[in-house]
């Protein structure tokens, strides 16, 4: 089982002292800290005494996790000794999930580092054995702020024989629920006794850079961004091909990142996954002047196959929210029969089988080898150079324009339609093609700058209309399905028809407010439009 602790916390380095023999010469931990009573809201400091540490941190030997700032280890000693992994959420603010102490990686955690280590191994690189000397920052009620540690640090390099070194640093932790400000507070205090920030992100990032071998640049600074980046140096973007190129660079960050999230069952996720296949694909298809579609449609056919399969998971997660959000809205005089407690079972027995179907596509062997050629197209791109070369003012409008074009084509045809099953299938039809649109905007918004980012507000709001759209036809086609499964249980089924009814009207809404939206999106020739 694993428990996930969210650490907020504060680094800073005391100056380095000489270890000397025998425990008497060595003065306390917290001997080395001011009076922390002059923080304010702090009333009292104890001392909770001095736990012995021993961590051995994990990694790939091209330091995978490094480079995106994530740290493995087992470690002994201590409250909480077992498996630790630990993921950067903001600026000194990480999640650490811990499974308990056993001789192998626990197969949860292993999960959750395979969309960056996939199937390289996963080895010791550094042994740290620290003695942490507590401290317990209370106020007037006794109700714990913070922890104090002061760490005296050493560590190896492994495999065993390599370099040493040691240092002590402290670390100021926040409690659960405590208020972030007392860290500024705690700060102040530290910063007027000479106690400055730590320079290292982390004991591994300093372990790394302080063991390094001599002559090399420290591990933790040169270390690439690892699997699903082909990144080996990112310089600022000049030509067309350098802009398509960042932007594909940044969706297949966002794969690597969120998949863990996805593991984890982090809001939003799914739908953030999905996002970045979508993007990438749409990149492919869009700038296939720059590079060449021999060699990307493979690729962006196995993404079509991976957002498909995330869409099961997203879409029923986007439809009982619609649902509910519409059962809520009615008086319950209008709820007729045990329509919340249906929706329930609808829900949790969708989700249970969606969530399922989204763990095995990611630990499926197509997944990684999907992972596997997106790291070596970006490490060998296969630019156009005719196009790549160029300059992006030259190249990315007019992809932009030819998506548009298409875009102008689907919504003019879904327009001529008379009202029922086959303009719905094409609003759904120019709704991927605005989404496309509007990405086509989004890559090209460093190069572009304000016209790209109001071109691709007009395609949103055009989305957005026909996202409304078809999401009502998806929910009519459950409201039916629900409407049965009352009915063959006896209940009544008023409100599912009613609930049909409205998402029908709210349909026929949107599509008569699509011609104006439409009109304002194309209000301005799209060249002009894009050339500022």
């Amino acid at each position: 089982m694993v428990d996930t602790k969210r650490e907020i916390e504060r680094k800073y380095e005391l100056p380095e002292r000489p270890r000397t023999a025998g425990s008497g010469a060595e003065p306390s931990g917290s001997s080395l800290l001011p009076d922390l009573t002059q923080v304010p809201a702090v009333s009292a400091v104890t001392e909770r005494g001095v736990t012995e540490l021993d961590a051995v941190y994990y990694d790939t030997p091209d330091l995978r996790l490094t480079a995106d700032t994530l740290t493995l280890r087992r470690r002994t000693g201590g409250a909480d000794e077992g498996w630790h992994l630990k993921f950067p959420v903001g600026d000194g603010v990480r999640d650490e999930l811990q499974a308990p102490l056993s001789d192998t990686l626990p197969d949860e955690l292993a999960a959750l580092v395979r969309s960056r280590v996939r199937g390289a191994e996963l080895a010791p690189v550094v042994r740290l054995r620290t003695s942490r000397d507590i401290s317990l920052l209370a106020d007037e009620a006794g109700r714990t702020l913070a922890e104090v540690a002061v760490d005296t640090v050493r560590a190896e390099r492994l495999p065993a024989g390599g370099a040493t070194a040691d240092w002590t640093e402290i670390e100021v932790e926040l409690a659960d629920d405590g208020a972030p400000e007392l860290l500024d507070a705690v700060a102040k205090v530290l910063r007027k006794a000479g106690v400055r920030p730590a320079s290292a992100a982390s004991k591994l990032a300093r372990a790394l850079a302080d063991t390094a071998p001599a002559g090399s640049a420290p591990e933790a600074r040169k270390a690439g961004r690892g699997p699903g980046t082909g990144r080996k140096s990112r310089r600022a973007p000049v030509t067309a091909g350098d802009h398509v190129l960042a932007y594909l660079r940044e969706q297949a960050d966002a794969i690597v990142a969120y998949d863990p999230a996805v593991r984890r069952d982090l809001p939003d996720s799914v739908h953030q996954l999905r996002v970045a296949t979508r993007r990438m694909r749409s990149a492919f298809r869009t700038y296939g002047k720059v590079l060449d579609r021999e060699v990307t449609r493979p690729i962006g056919a196995e993404l079509k196959w991976l957002a498909g399969e995330l869409g099961v998971d997203r879409d029923q997660e986007v439809l009982a929210e619609r649902l509910t959000e519409r059962v809520d809205a009615h008086d319950t005089t209008l709820l007729l029969g045990p329509v919340h407690a249906r929706l329930r079972i609808w829900d949790a027995a969708g989700r249970t089988d969606a969530r399922a179907k989204t763990l095995g596509v990611l630990d499926s062997a197509r997944y990684l080898r999907l992972l596997d050629s997106v790291e070596a197209l970006l490490a060998d791109p296969p630019l156009l150079t005719d196009r790549a070369e160029k300059k992006p003012g030259r190249v990315l409008p007019r992809a932009i324009v030819k998506d548009y074009e298409r875009l102008a084509g689907r919504v003019e045809h879904a327009l001529a339609l008379t009202p029922g099953e086959e303009r719905d299938l094409a609003l759904h039809d120019a709704r991927k093609a605005a989404k496309r649109a509007r990405y086509a905007a989004d890559a090209a918004k460093p190069a572009l700058g304000r016209p790209a980012k109001r071109f691709s507000k007009r395609m949103k709001a055009v989305q957005g209309v026909l996202g409304d759209h078809q999401d009502s036809v998806v929910a009519r086609d459950s409201l039916r399905d629900l409407a049965i499964q009352a009915h063959a249980a006896g209940e009544s089924a008023f409100t599912w028809g009613l609930l049909y009814g409205e998402e029908e009207a709210r349909a026929a809404d949107r599509e008569r407010e699509l011609p104006q939206i439409w009109r304002e999106s194309a209000r301005r020739k799209l060249r002009t439009a894009l050339s500022g």
